[in-house]
């Protein structure tokens, strides 16, 4: 006869409670990822992937409410091996890491509906640098292989798909569009989703539950301290500020931040017009950001330009104060994060107030 169990012993967990945990735990590492990718941190990168890969394959079945999460840990995994075509996620190994990427991209946009051109610029960003890393290696077979698997035969698709095979035939990897249109610039957009997707998802469980154990402990005081000090420093920046505002005397000085009327625009540089020339014809594109190229790891201070402050006055006018991620995708900002744009607006409010 089987021993009953001994009084105090809880029994194994349920495979209902098994799934909750590994949920939390699949939430929270898809945040440690997209920090990672954001900052730039290849070693933690790699090590949360192999977290991820390890609890992804552990399910049975996709959770509904989980989708989101398991397609955009899939998709950040195959991006940061976009360049590696040794490297196969598919059975197939024609598949490079990028039309991997481009098959979980797909799903993540059935997911959302609400950002239809940030979903457009980052599809056909993955498009081009499909082709344009064969390119690149010199294995023109297998780009024009991967063209006829992108596109299908619509109109839609038609401009770009020309182009490409324009490219493909060149055999030239230092042409105007792969050179705009960079894998730089992929992991720019790329980025701008991740802090759409991690404004989306503040309440993650499992960091909620450390941070009430930290507070308890009384292990912010090293934080606060930190802040304390980063709070003087942006106390001088924004004296700083205030006297260029002063010196430069623009009527918008003595606007509200909110009420921007018909602001100057300035003409292009002759290097962007060359640009647009160049890419008629590629809907959605336009507007990439010219320094995808930096890291959030290695970012310097900068400056507030005049030209910037309008950027963000008028993005905070068209969305509302708060929505900093979408301010960013929309705008033309030089290399900013939307803490940076959060941090920013509080400094021209204080400006104004004072």
């Amino acid at each position: 006869m089987a021993a009953a169990p001994q009084a105090g012993r809880s029994s194994a967990p349920s495979v209902e409670v098994k799934a909750v945990a590994a949920g939390w735990m699949l939430e929270f590492c898809c945040c440690c990822l997209c920090r990672h990718f954001g900052d730039g941190c290849p070693a933690e990168f790699q090590r949360w992937s192999s977290v991820a890969h390890a609890l992804i394959n552990g399910l049975s079945k996709i959770p509904t409410h989980q989708k989101k999460t398991v397609y955009l840990c899939q998709l950040l995994i195959r991006i940061a091996k976009g360049k590696k075509l040794e490297c196969h996620f598919e059975n197939h190994k024609r598949i490079s890491p990028l039309e991997s990427a481009l098959s979980f991209w797909t799903l993540l946009e059935k997911e959302e509906i609400e950002l239809e051109k940030l979903h457009k610029d980052i599809r056909q960003l993955i498009q081009i640098q499909i082709v344009a890393v064969y390119v690149e290696n010199g294995y023109f077979k297998e780009a024009a292989e991967a063209l006829e698997r992108l596109f299908t035969d619509s109109e839609s698709d038609k401009p770009l798909r020309m182009k490409l095979a324009t490219v493909i035939k060149s055999k030239d990897p230092y042409v105007p569009l792969l050179q705009t249109f960079s894998y730089n610039v992929l992991i720019s957009k790329i980025k701008s989703y991740i802090e759409l997707f991690m404004e989306e998802n503040e309440t993650n469980f499992l960091l909620q539950a450390a941070m009430k154990e930290v507070e308890s402990q009384g292990l912010g005081a090293v934080a606060l301290q930190s802040n304390t000090v980063n709070a003087d420093e942006n106390d001088k920046e924004n004296l700083e500020t205030k006297q260029r505002l002063m010196e430069e005397q623009h009527s918008i000085t003595h606007q509200s931040p909110g009420d921007v009327r018909n602001p100057t625009v300035r003409p292009c540089s002759g290097g962007k017009l060359r640009e647009r020339t160049a890419l008629q014809g590629l809907n959605g594109l336009q507007n990439v950001e010219k320094h995808g190229h930096s890291s959030v790891s290695v970012r310097k201070r900068q400056r507030w330009t005049y030209k910037e402050d309008l950027k963000l006055k008028l993005g905070v006018r068209e969305f509302g104060v708060g929505n900093w991620a979408k301010i960013l995708v929309h705008g033309d900002f030089n290399n900013r994060t939307s803490v940076m744009l959060k941090d920013r607006w509080r400094t021209l409010c204080k400006i104004e107030q004072g």
